[in-house]
């Protein structure tokens, strides 16, 4: 160790910060006061030496006070210590290092998260003595010392373990190469805290996966294995983790144990620990999604299934137990009611759907069994269907009070492979749903809730059944039985049953509309009835009602029933309320449905709105004068809620922006630093681009430029979503405003190409909006982008060949049959490609637009030789030149 540092403590300063720390750990302090004081402490530039004093070496100091001096440092050191005179910085190590040997527990681990700091701000190539020193404790016998050791070395390995990863100049080698064989050495150790550490250290590595560990793979797998018997559960639990993060990362070194492995794993999972359980079966869905050897693991699930529904059903001290009690007499618990996080409106394709049972969001083993039969059955299908169909079918036959818990797991596996194992459930789904129905009435809550899930997994096969009797017999049950259930007095219930209504109303459609006045009846008294957080989930299935039936919503009965109530909580709602979200979401919704309908009361909404982004776009500079705090939330609903209202009235929506401040204030939202703000506000721009161009026209030049910034590489990076946006924006303006986009065309280009040509690393739905607004570019100045055709059509036609028919895949063929004309030469070599996009329209609906193609189709087969005209048809599908048949040639 280094020689006593020169610097001493003053007597008074000493006396005086241990008065401070002392009044500090006491709980009836003044703790702001002494906050501050200590605050004026910390300006002298000695002060940390004396926290490192008294948290080393003050003689007669409790181990409460040594310790907040200590973790007083820590905290200091994470903000200042790289601004430490070097005197300081060596004083501070000095005295740390003898502490490593304390004897009191809380001691040794203030000292290990004090050394992390200092190494993860000065680095470890700066404190050579560091690692002689932890070298030194672990050789020792002391089981002391070598847990302080062990302890800094596994917060290290925990915070930056690249730092142990490093070649250093210095240092001789890599601290890791010094480290690993001492670690591998404690996993023998008779102490189960020293055999715990050096795991969990070396855990660390396996993402990093250092030489030093690669070339020690198979010790290491040994030694797991030999420890997967270990008598401590925290080793065990550790084990398990290790060999899941081992089975992502590296599958091939552990085909050779996969099966002692597997078997481990299936024990563990059934272990008496719940966390070690749990650790284990995280295994299972990593092991599927690594693609493993999947026949191993088929030998397991006769075996696996059964352990995974065991695990399923509520453990007796599952919190969701007492919460299920709650009926909805009793007041919301503010621990219950969860953030509201609205998504930014977004243009193009978005498959990203969540129709999870709410209830697994706090994560436990019931939760992650029932997530691993999930991955299971999309990995096995039907083979796992004789192992849990027979299981599944003795606990429900159960009928007594005490199993309900077992029946509960049995609707939840039901509901867990509705997915990966449908075509073996397909031929009984009616039998299923129809056992299912009665039970959203049983007597035990959770089944209830539970039920609504699942019948909500099997909401697209019930309404693929309405097409005959028996199935249109079902489908009305189940509605009837998820509205019941909506106005159950049970909490978690109605939560169920609303967000199962609204997962039904995305598949049903218009089938919803015979049956529109009795959903909205049950929806109404819901929202009377229902409390903060359940009232968010009866926002969504408005909102999913008015999407699924669309413009069927628009009459006087309808809108009678359904908007007042809203418009009464709307104006309950202050400005800077948080439960403004989710209703703002459901009016984009309705506003969309009613269309022209909505115009009543399109007005107050537009005004809001307005005042909303005013006050936000203020707070952010001055929130004393905007009265309100800033959230870039408001913004975001605000700017979607103005866009359905573009989207429902078109093109009366000018009546209520002629004379607003919208233009300006869109410009300020294209540019906030908050990207779900430019999202929204992008979107937004397109839509008004759409119905009111001219409103757009004083500041157009500013927004198509904005928009184009977008598309930079670096923007596109760090934000898919605002490009896309924009990119969707861009489509819009140039086929309204056309000639006014033509000086940034080329710029334009620039973006959307590399875009296209680099499509396997890019958001789907950007890329499709590039193709498109690259056509519309094209087709609005054609002369501009001809020339350079030879360098992107091949990419562009790929894509155009791969989006839906629509209005804007025709746009964007109007640009290729323009540019193609002026430039037939350039096109020559990419046509193939040409017609394979041709040949990916199902019906091409404009006669003016089939007209063009048949034309250009036609340019070409005149053009070229008879043989070279028949070599590129033989280089299409069968189906794709029958469908060029369909132009004429």
């Amino acid at each position: 160790m280094a020689a006593q540092a020169v610097w001493q403590p003053k007597e008074e300063g000493l006396r005086e910060i241990c008065g401070l720390l002392r009044q500090h750990i006491r709980p009836t302090s003044d703790q702001s006061r002494i906050l501050q004081q200590l605050q004026h402490y910390s300006q002298f530039p000695d002060f940390n030496n004396y926290l490192a004093f008294i948290f080393t070496s003050a003689e007669g100091e409790s181990v409460e006070i040594r310790q907040a001096a200590g973790l007083l440092l820590k905290n200091n050191l994470k903000t200042s210590f790289n601004s430490l005179d070097s005197s300081c910085q060596t004083y501070i190590k000095t005295e740390i290092l003898p502490c490593l040997g304390a004897s009191d527990r809380n001691i040794k681990s203030t000292v290990g998260t004090v050394i992390s700091v200092i190494v993860e701000q000065g680095r470890i190539s700066t404190w050579p003595e560091l690692l002689g020193a932890l070298l030194q404790c672990l050789d020792s016998d002391n089981l002391n010392h070598m847990e302080g050791a062990m302890d800094a070395i596994s917060k290290i390995c925990e915070d930056i373990p690249e730092e142990l990863v490093a070649n250093f100049p210095g240092l001789g080698e890599r601290p890791i190469n010094v480290l690993l064989p001492r670690l591998f050495q404690l996993f023998e150790s008779p102490h189960a805290s020293l055999r715990k550490l050096s795991l969990q250290s070396i855990k660390q590595f396996i993402m990093l996966m250092p030489a030093a560990l690669y070339s020690s793979m198979d010790r290491f797998l040994q030694c797991l294995l030999v420890l997967s018997r270990d008598s401590a559960a925290e080793v065990r639990k550790l084990v398990c983790a290790a060999f899941v993060e081992l089975v992502e990362v590296q599958t091939a070194f552990l085909e050779p144990h996969l099966r002692s492995i597997a078997e481990f794993m299936l024990q563990a999972n059934k272990d008496s620990d719940d966390e070690v359980a749990l650790e284990a079966c995280e295994f299972w869905s990593t092991y599927c999604d690594s693609q493993a050897n999947l026949d191993l693991l088929r030998e397991f699930l006769q075996h696996l299934i059964p352990v995974l529904l065991t695990n399923m059903a509520y453990a007796d001290d599952d919190e969701a137990l007492a919460e299920a009690e709650e009926d909805d007499s009793l007041p919301d618990r503010e621990q219950n009611i969860k953030p509201h996080f609205h998504s930014s409106r977004f243009h193009g394709s978005d498959d990203d759907k969540n129709d999870d049972d709410d209830s697994f969001n706090i994560w436990n083993l019931r939760k992650c069994s029932a997530a691993s039969l999930d991955t299971i059955s999309n990995y096995y299908g039907d083979d796992i269907l004789p192992i849990l169909m027979p299981l599944v079918q003795a606990k429900l036959s159960t009928s007594t009070d005490e199993t309900w818990k077992e029946r509960e797991a049995a609707v939840l596996a039901i509901g867990a492979i509705a997915e990966g194992s449908i075509e073996g459930l397909y031929p009984h789904l009616l039998e299923i749903v129809e056992f299912l129905i009665p039970l959203l009435d049983d007597k035990f809550p959770l089944i209830r809730s539970i039920t609504c899930w699942t019948l909500s997994r099997f909401s697209r096969f019930i309404i693929q059944g309405i097409g005959n009797q028996k199935g249109l017999d079902q489908f009305n049950k189940v509605l009837a039985g998820l509205l019941r259930r909506i106005l159950d007095s049970n909490k978690r219930v109605q939560e169920a049953a609303c967000s199962a209504l609204a997962t039904l109303e995305e598949e049903a459609a218009d089938e919803l509309v015979p049956h529109l006045e009795i959903i909205l009846q049950h929806l109404l008294s819901a929202f009377e009835r229902y409390q903060k957080r359940n009232l968010r989930i009866v926002y969504d299935a408005i909102a999913a009602l008015a999407d699924a039936v669309g413009a069927e919503l628009n009459q006087p009965r309808y809108i009678d029933t359904l908007i007042p109530p809203l418009i009464s909580k709307w104006q309950q709602l202050s400005n800077s309320d948080k439960e403004l979200f989710p209703l703002l979401e459901c009016f984009s919704s309705i506003a969309q449905a009613l269309g022209t309908g909505f115009c009543q009361f399109a007005q107050p909404v537009f005004v809001r709105c307005m005042i909303i982004i005013q006050s936000q776009l203020l707070a952010k500079v001055d929130p004393v004068s905007a009265g309100v705090q800033h959230d870039s939330g408001f913004m975001v609903c605000a700017l979607d809620l103005l866009s359905g209202l573009v989207e429902g009235l078109g093109s009366m929506i000018e009546a209520l922006v002629t004379n607003s401040l919208l233009r300006d204030l869109l410009l300020q939202c294209c540019m906030d630093h908050d990207s779900d703000v430019r999202q929204s506000a992008f979107a937004l721009l397109g839509d008004l681009a759409r119905v009111c161009p001219a409103y757009l026209h004083p500041r157009l030049s500013e927004f198509i430029n904005l928009a184009a910034k977008q598309l930079e590489t670096p923007q596109v990076s760090a934000s898919a979503l605002v490009a896309n946006n924009a990119c969707w924006a861009i489509g819009e303006m140039a086929v309204k405003v056309k000639h006014e986009i033509s000086s940034i065309v080329m710029t334009l280009m620039s973006c959307l190409v590399p875009i296209l040509q680099h499509a396997q690393n890019c958001n789907r739905s950007l890329v499709e909006n590039a193709a498109i607004t690259l056509g519309r570019l094209s087709w609005v100045c054609p002369e501009i982008v001809s020339p350079h055709l030879e360098h992107f059509i091949q990419f562009w036609c790929i894509t155009l060949s791969r989006i839906r028919d629509d209005i804007e895949k025709e746009d964007a063929f109007r640009g290729l049959c323009a540019i193609v004309r002026l430039n037939p030469s350039g096109a020559l070599s990419s046509l193939m490609y040409i017609c394979k996009s041709i040949a990916s329209w199902n019906v091409i609906r404009s006669q003016d637009l089939h007209d063009q193609v048949s034309q250009l189709l036609n340019m070409f087969k005149q053009t070229l030789r008879a043989q070279d005209w028949e070599l590129c048809l033989s280089m299409l599908e069968p189906p794709e030149r029958h469908k060029l048949t369909n132009y004429g040639i």
